[in-house]
């Protein structure tokens, strides 16, 4: 088969490797569409690949074409969405069903050859099958869509309330889908780029509001009648807007920090001593599972995503590219600036 395969730094090569085969519990899955994540890229373009040669790819969907031995629960034809990690399923974190935290894990994509082929072959647990109404492109979203549904489980997202998500990306679109579906009260996105705000709207945020106004803080806590977010997700993994949510809470609030800072932070006490006289609630979260495994998370975006209360919109695919150009996907991020959604490659040309 033809695979996206890492060679080195800056070396993904578009070349014919092994057709894997389904081993016992495995099944074999026909990709249909693979997203391009942000912790795929520094894989190809800096230093983050665990070894070489390597296959991409943990967003996917794709079609069963054949089962290994005691695969009781899909069959050839089913659709499905690939679930990436691969929990030991012995230690106490997976007792408990914390999968995230297990130590002993595998991941699709990262750890053993991904998506980014024609085929992939995973343990039976990791394809989760859904229905026809709902398309391959969304297939492909479920796994940004369950780490932020999973966010909200982190901080006990409860509806009637006021609502911040920070950052408009895939997985910020996707917090403001959820914290509208639950019930928020007020529902305000913020952005840097504006152009990202219509589509944040019709997301189902009530308000928008970009970090380039001079006037933006007053603008959101104006929204809030002066008293701050009941519940924040950051979205952005940028050091400066992660702080910035300090000061935008509300007293009580819960914040919860999806995205991941590239660089060390560090914290004057002014910044800290929010923390202390809001006694606001911080946590970060990790992937998206629960138990049983792979979760509600995954559950509940097929169901949603089927129902059409989790909207799937064209904007939100900013570039699709054919597997056989997928050197020319990872050099788009490069370029600053090029990349303003997410990117999907099609494994079938």
């Amino acid at each position: 088969m033809f695979a996206g395969v890492v060679h080195e730094q800056n070396d993904i090569r578009y070349e014919q490797i092994e057709d894997p085969k389904p081993g016992r519990g495995e099944v074999k899955i026909k990709v249909k569409y693979t997203g391009i994540c942000g912790s795929d890229v520094p894989r190809v373009n800096g230093t983050a690949c665990h070894f070489f040669p390597m296959v991409l790819g943990h967003e996917f969907s794709g079609i069963v074409v054949e089962t290994g031995e005691d695969v009781t629960r899909l069959k050839a034809g089913d659709r499905v969405a690939g679930v990436p990690l691969v929990p030991c399923m012995k230690c106490d974190d997976c007792a408990r069903g914390d999968f995230a935290l297990c130590k002993h894990y595998s991941f699709i994509g990262s750890r053993q050859y991904g998506s980014m082929a024609e085929y992939v072959v995973v343990p039976e647990k990791n394809a989760f099958p859904f229905d026809e109404e709902v398309s391959f492109k969304q297939g492909a979203l479920f796994e940004p869509s369950t780490v932020s549904l999973h966010a909200l489980d982190c901080v006990e997202y409860r509806g009637g309330k006021n609502v911040a998500v920070i950052g408009c990306g895939t997985i910020g679109l996707f917090a403001i889908q959820w914290a509208r579906i639950f019930g928020a009260s007020r529902l305000v996105a913020i952005n840097r780029s504006k152009e990202r705000l219509p589509l944040a709207k019709r997301m189902g945020a009530t308000d928008v509001i970009s970090t380039l106004d001079e006037d933006y803080y007053e603008q959101a806590m104006a929204l809030t009648d002066g008293k701050g977010f009941d519940y924040i997700f950051d979205a952005t993994g940028n050091a400066d807007m992660m702080k910035e949510s300090f000061r935008l809470a509300a007293a009580k609030a819960r914040i919860c920090m999806i995205g991941t800072p590239k660089k060390e932070m560090s914290f004057t006490v002014k910044e800290w001593e929010y923390m202390n006289r809001k006694e606001f609630t911080l946590t970060g979260s990790w992937m998206s599972y629960s138990a049983p495994f792979p979760g509600r998370e995954w559950e509940l975006t097929a169901h949603y995503f089927k129902t059409g209360d989790l909207i799937y919109d064209d904007a939100m695919i900013d570039k699709e590219i054919p597997l056989s150009h997928i050197p020319e996907a990872f050099e788009l991020f490069k370029q600053s600036g090029a990349v303003k959604g997410k990117v999907l490659i099609n494994s079938e040309e």
